[in-house]
């Protein structure tokens, strides 16, 4: 059965490293506490109750939604006043779990989420670098990632903009071996 994920052009590969540019997309997102694994399973939880019928569609009726590739989810930060240099980095145990809605949808057609702390929205066209890896990914294996994506962009003189996103592509019962996950950044284009 194939899954659907979200429109992108490649726009470059070296290697594992991709440069993407993303189509708009609807999400449904949720934000949860914690550490990484424990936040990702109840994030995930909430968002799958929200397409396997904890909903209510515009006629009232209960309507289950496909499943999407990837489950993502991104470190909250804290906002403070503006200042040089920016960085990012994770504060607190706030996460950004979200699910990519099936192309088929807009937000006039999707159903109403019933949990409050599931919301729905639009997000433009964005360029992201990506590193690809496989295995369990583990907060240790995410930051490691994260840091070899972000060294790839400086020696490219590519400007990061926004948080870094973990994004898994396989159900947990997928061998180790052969899940695709992905480490991605915004990056800016101008």
């Amino acid at each position: 059965m194939a899954i659907d994920e979200p429109g992108y052009t490649l726009l470059e590969k070296t290697g594992e490293f991709e440069l993407r540019a993303y189509d708009p997309m609807i999400i449904a997102e949720t934000l949860v506490s914690g550490e990484m694994d424990s936040a990702s399973t109840q994030g995930f939880r909430l968002i799958a109750g929200y397409i396997f019928g904890k909903n209510s569609s515009r006629s009232g009726e209960v309507e289950k939604i496909s499943m999407t590739a990837p489950v993502t989810m991104q470190a909250v930060p804290q906002k403070i006043d503006m200042t040089s240099p920016v960085t990012t980095e994770k504060i607190g145990e706030q996460w950004r779990v979200h699910f990519v809605m099936p192309s088929e949808y807009t937000m006039d057609t999707l159903p109403i989420p019933n949990n409050p702390a599931v919301t729905l929205r639009e997000v433009p066209g964005a360029h992201y670098a990506v590193l690809r890896f496989s295995g369990v990914a583990s907060e240790k294996k995410r930051a490691a990632r994260i840091t070899e994506l972000q060294e790839w962009l400086r020696e490219r003189n590519i400007i990061a903009v926004g948080s870094p996103e973990l994004a898994r592509y396989n159900p947990p019962w997928t061998l180790p071996l052969l899940r695709r996950n992905e480490v991605m950044i915004q990056y800016q284009t101008d």
